[in-house]
């Protein structure tokens, strides 16, 4: 009786530990199915796969211009710049392309000061001033130093007076820029502002005062259908209207990120406003034929920012794959799949472990022709290729080996 009574002690124990360490398991299971944070994943994405540089790499930094590109980011963002102008101007007779310096004309709305730090402090330093004169000689280097431009819309109101002769002056036609912009930011945590940068794609459309309402609405319509093109997840991009302080209409179109929505494009009819302050010397020359009409033009704005762009198409590509193996083992991969327009890499091309002198001459030769065609091309290897297939959704893969070789030679009948 003992001897039961201490065996069914023993059992309950067992059975206890047994349970707790099935509840323990549970838990664990339970923690590792939480989804991650899609923010956090990218990032890191992003860095281990060289598409962005930076100090610091996360959402306010990417939001705010402070961070640079990889290899595989600089071409990625070249790719989307591409489709952008092509869209734009290659398949457009009435738009024309434009590069203007960074330095800002005298004439825009917004005005960000280069200022030789050397000079200010000198300035500063100097003894026996009164408040007055410290004023004015900081005024005057402020008046000295370059203005850099924040927008591209400024430039193409400049030219536009130079590019009437390519219209014959008849409406409508557009002004087409890209470059980069420089962006004052809010400042940080620590109180420091700092002075972000952005790729920005302008589009600058001249028409008639009484066809302008139309051209909003279909420039709308045509830059949300080319954000969704290259798009996964196409519902991700939306619009919505909105009205500025100074009481200018227009519409943005978004993307929603993980933690919310952040505009992508910006497209305002101006009206005749701002050509107006830029040419206020001679208003007859800023005349143009509307049909049997004479008219200034109202200006349509678009204004599409290619950082936030890329930004918006790496994590519209995230996908987790998920496999389970023969031992009923899930493994899961992050990997990007982005559109084979944009992707920064075509071809993969792998030379094979340990390959011959022949061999590796072969693909050596491969990897030239393609290069010539334009086509960009991955040199991976074979210990990586699977890897690097998934990371750079590259569509296409090569792995050229001895036995490849070998075939080639019994089809060709060798």
């Amino acid at each position: 009786m003992a001897t039961y009574c201490v065996r069914r002690y023993l059992g309950l124990l067992k059975g206890r530990a047994s349970l707790g360490w099935q509840k323990r398991k549970f838990a664990d299971s339970a923690r590792s199915d939480e989804a991650p944070d899609p923010t956090a994943v990218v990032t890191d994405l992003c860095r281990s796969r060289h598409f962005i540089t930076g100090e610091q790499v996360e959402k306010d930094s990417l939001l705010a211009g402070w961070h640079g590109y990889g290899p595989l980011g600089m071409v990625l963002r070249r790719n989307l710049a591409e489709q952008w102008w092509r869209s734009m101007t290659t398949s457009r007779g009435q738009v024309f392309g434009l590069s203007t310096l960074h330095q800002a004309g005298s004439g825009g709305r917004k005005a960000l000061k280069l200022v030789d730090g050397e000079a200010l402090a000198v300035i500063l330093k100097e003894k026996g001033q009164s408040v007055e004169q410290l004023t004015a000689e900081v005024e005057r280097l402020l008046g000295a130093s370059a203005t850099l431009r924040t927008e591209l819309l400024q430039g193409a109101l400049e030219q536009y007076a130079h590019s009437l002769s390519l219209v014959n002056r008849k409406l409508p036609f557009g002004l087409a820029e890209m470059g980069v912009c420089y962006q004052p930011a809010a400042p940080d945590s620590e109180g420091t502002t700092r002075t972000g940068e952005a790729m920005l794609a302008s589009l600058v459309w001249f028409s008639s005062p009484r066809t302008a309402g139309q051209w909003l609405d279909f420039w709308v319509r045509h830059r949300l259908q080319w954000w969704r093109k290259f798009a996964t997840g196409a519902s991700n991009f939306s619009s919505s209207d909105f009205q500025d302080e100074c009481g200018t209409k227009g519409t943005r179109l978004y993307y929603s990120f993980p933690w919310g929505r952040e505009p992508i494009e910006t497209l305002q009819s101006l009206g005749d406003r701002e050509l107006l302050e830029t040419h206020q010397d001679n208003r007859a020359k800023l005349q143009c034929r509307d049909e049997r009409k004479t008219v200034i033009p109202h200006v349509l704005s678009v204004s599409g920012n290619m950082d936030r762009g890329v930004l918006a198409y790496l994590y519209d590509s995230l996908q987790q794959l998920k496999k389970v193996d023969s031992k009923q083992r899930l493994h899961q991969r992050k990997v990007l799949k982005l559109h084979p327009s944009l992707a920064p890499v075509k071809v993969a091309l792998d030379m094979g472990r340990g390959p011959t002198l022949e061999l590796r001459q072969v693909c050596e030769g491969l990897l030239q022709e393609l290069l010539e065609e334009d086509i960009a091309v991955w040199p991976g290897y074979l210990e990586t290729m699977q890897t690097s297939l998934e990371q750079l959704h590259s569509k296409y893969g090569c792995i050229y080996s001895t036995g490849s070789s070998r075939s080639c030679r019994s089809c060709n009948g060798q």
